[in-house]
């Protein structure tokens, strides 16, 4: 009978070890897939950064000022100069000016007469740029050759009106674009799939990503197809039917979903007092009391004045000070082994923490080696 027993008791245990196991690959299951495209890069395949300088002119006497910004004039009297036309820097004294500097991004894969979007941004003192044009502006990369050619109305965002005494002025108005306003005369050459393999770079370095990743990739493409080589880098070679359709390989290969991991972390704000957390934050078993002591110091002032009647005596202001303490009864929270952060924060606001006094218990959590995740402060 006892045998029975025990065996049937054994029975229930092996069957509600399989109902948590089967939980807890159903909790896995329904966490949501993502695309490579989104959390990976193709190594090569990337944005270079061009810079120049350059002059707007047209300006409702919202420029530079010469006497402040000499190099201003020289800017334009070396334009004259190349026109054929001469004249001194003295000579010059136009308010409808600004010198600035400008921006852009060459992407990846264009070809010479290609447009790009411009930044233009004013280093002297000019109150506006609005209504400007920018006149032509070589704009190079960091080796020094020019890329690109950028000339062009400019779009502002802000409007300033008004003098000094009495103006409105909304957004930024020293800063502006120009959209479409660089012609691409020099193309950076991207070497696409050499020596047949591609590597992709996660944005964000996870052993347990690469790893999915690569797994990903081999169900869907065949064994041997993706290598992890780090938590960051994945080697992936192009399968013999796509050699000759690099661009569709890379297409398909982009599609292919996974499940991501991420680092348990937590992090704070403290100028605004935001916590975000993430789902997977747990707490080893602790107890936290959270209590003060708050001091109030005030003034006040008695007068003295004589009888009406009095031909003696002089008005008196007399200080009395007042010190009143109080002291807050702690309150205590006790967290069971496994509790989220979420429970913390909520079980703390219930007893009337503030946003301060969560982070600081927070700290201390950390501190004390309860909170398995890491803490980081904004």
């Amino acid at each position: 009978m006892n045998c029975i027993k025990n065996v049937s008791l054994l029975s229930l245990f092996v069957l509600s070890a399989c109902f948590s196991i089967v939980a807890h690959a159903q909790k896995i299951s329904e966490r949501p897939t993502v695309r490579i495209k989104d959390i990976a890069e193709i190594e090569g395949v990337r944005g270079n950064q061009l810079l120049g300088y350059g002059l707007v002119i047209g300006l409702n006497r919202t420029g530079d000022k010469v006497q402040q910004n000499l190099y201003a004039r020289q800017t334009l009297q070396n334009l004259l100069q190349r026109m054929g036309i001469s004249t001194s820097v003295d000579g010059l004294k136009p308010e409808n000016i600004a010198t600035v500097l400008v921006t852009a991004t060459l992407p990846p894969f264009v070809r010479q007469g290609s447009k790009i979007d411009v930044l233009v941004s004013s280093i002297g003192d000019a109150k506006s740029l609005q209504g400007g044009t920018l006149i032509i502006s070589p704009l190079k990369g960091v080796d020094g050759q020019t890329y690109a050619i950028a000339q062009g109305p400019i779009s502002i965002g802000g409007i300033s009106a008004g003098d000094a005494g009495n103006s409105v002025e909304t957004n930024h108005p020293t800063v502006g674009r120009v959209p479409n306003g660089a012609l691409v005369e020099r193309t950076v050459a991207t070497d696409l799939a050499a020596n047949g393999a591609i590597t992709l770079v996660l944005r964000n370095d996870d052993f347990t990503t690469a790893s999915r990743l690569s797994r990903a990739v081999n169900e869907s493409f065949g064994s041997s197809t993706a290598r992890a080589l780090d938590g960051r880098n994945i080697t992936v070679q192009i399968p013999p039917k796509y050699l000759d359709d690099n661009v569709g390989f890379i297409a398909e290969l982009e599609t292919v979903r996974l499940q991501t991991d991420v680092v348990a972390k937590v992090v704070i704000n403290e100028r605004t007092g935001t916590i975000i957390m993430g789902s997977n934050v747990r707490l080893s078993s602790v107890a936290i009391s959270q209590g003060g002591v708050t001091v109030r110091i005030g003034t006040e002032y008695d007068v003295s004045q004589p009888n009406i009647l009095s031909k003696t005596g002089d008005t008196a202001v007399t200080p009395r000070v007042s010190v009143d303490v109080k002291e807050k009864k702690p309150e205590s929270l006790i967290m069971p082994d496994g509790a989220t952060v979420e429970e913390v924060v909520r079980g703390l606001r219930a007893i009337g923490a503030t946003a301060r006094d969560i982070i600081s218990i927070l700290q201390a959590i950390k501190s004390a080696g309860a909170l398995a995740a890491d803490l980081e402060l904004q």
